[in-house]
């Protein structure tokens, strides 16, 4: 069993999609959920998996506003799901985020991202 697979079946409460998407609802919104053609605005805090922070918006103090179609594959999957004012913890698999590739020297090759993301809105 992968190592990435055993944290999973320690983490209770957490749900698990086809693809892979590891989640846990923090808080539960009452919002719409966007489509993949929308652009949203969210907080949110990423991490490796031992806890290294590489990107916080929570940290800057600035929500971001972006395309739901153009993030990674975890994100994607997982904004769609979400409802407007909910806050999740999501484990998303390298093959969901940047695969073999390194975006940067904070995320290497093969990480597994983990984000709390609330999603504030739904942008016009």
């Amino acid at each position: 069993m992968k190592p990435f697979s055993r944290r999973k079946q320690r983490r209770k409460a957490s749900k698990t999609t086809a693809s892979g998407l590891q989640y846990k609802v923090i808080k539960s919104g009452t919002g719409k959920s966007p489509k993949l053609t929308d652009t949203v605005k969210v907080h949110y805090h990423g991490t490796l998996i031992d806890g290294t922070v590489f990107d916080s918006s929570v940290q800057r103090g600035q929500p971001v506003i972006f395309p739901v179609g153009g993030v990674i594959p975890g994100w994607v999957e997982a904004l769609q799901l979400m409802k407007v004012g909910d806050k999740w913890q999501s484990f998303i698999p390298a093959k969901l985020a940047y695969g073999d590739q390194s975006p940067g020297p904070a995320i290497p090759p093969n990480s597994v991202m983990i984000f709390v993301v609330e999603l504030l809105g739904i942008e016009k």
